[in-house]
């Protein structure tokens, strides 16, 4: 079996169904909690946007609201100051670029202010339905310890090197199924290396065991 089935098999095996875990109800709810989400998680900003999109779901509304109360809002997910102005910036660019709506590409998304690939792939994927894989730091940290990508490999190369191996009707599943593998077992620290099926592919646990 090739190392990219062992992967799949695993993953489908422990999250048949994945899902985002982020709340929204349109692509540009779900671009303002994903700018939300950095050094965050999902569960707080599922609290904080809960409050905050019942007065401001729109680039409309969001610049409406403005930068000083929209801080009010976002306090508690941490550097408020950086995440209000990247969302006012990006509201104000799609209401100017693209008439109030959430481009569905990748060349437009990541022509708005502060909005990267990795963010841009997880709107594609979840608001418009592509098959993509966002790149964030659980996936890119248990694609180098499977080999799916080299230990110094770059975001955007681990991203390259996943779109070769992994079938395209797929890429969607499996950014979930790394995501949540990596918060719930291939944790950064204290990784449940024993319980793993991967162990044997892994070179994370073949250090930590020489």
């Amino acid at each position: 079996m090739k190392k990219i089935e062992q992967v799949l098999t695993y993953l489908n095996e422990l999250y048949p169904a994945p899902i985002c875990a982020l709340n929204f109800s349109n692509p540009y709810e779900l671009l303002v909690a994903v700018v939300l989400s950095a050094q965050c998680t999902d569960k707080r900003v599922n609290q904080v946007t809960s409050a905050l999109f019942k007065v401001a779901n729109t680039p409309k509304k969001m610049i409406e609201l403005g930068q000083e109360k929209l801080k009010d809002y976002i306090h508690s997910c941490g550097f408020y100051n950086t995440k209000s102005k990247a969302i006012i910036e990006l509201s104000l660019d799609i209401e100017n670029k693209f008439n109030g709506i959430v481009p569905d590409n990748m060349k437009d998304l990541t022509s708005l202010k502060g909005v990267g690939r990795k963010t841009a792939n997880v709107v594609i994927a979840n608001a418009f339905g592509g098959q993509t894989i966002a790149v964030d730091t659980h996936v890119h940290r248990v694609s180098k310890r499977l080999g799916l990508t080299k230990e110094n490999s770059t975001p955007y190369e681990c991203e390259m090197d996943l779109l070769k191996v992994v079938p395209k009707n797929q890429r969607t599943k499996f950014h979930h199924q790394m995501i949540w593998f990596g918060r719930e077992h291939c944790k950064a620290i204290h990784p449940k290396c024993e319980d793993c099926k991967l162990k044997d592919i892994c070179k994370h646990y073949k250090k930590v065991t020489k």
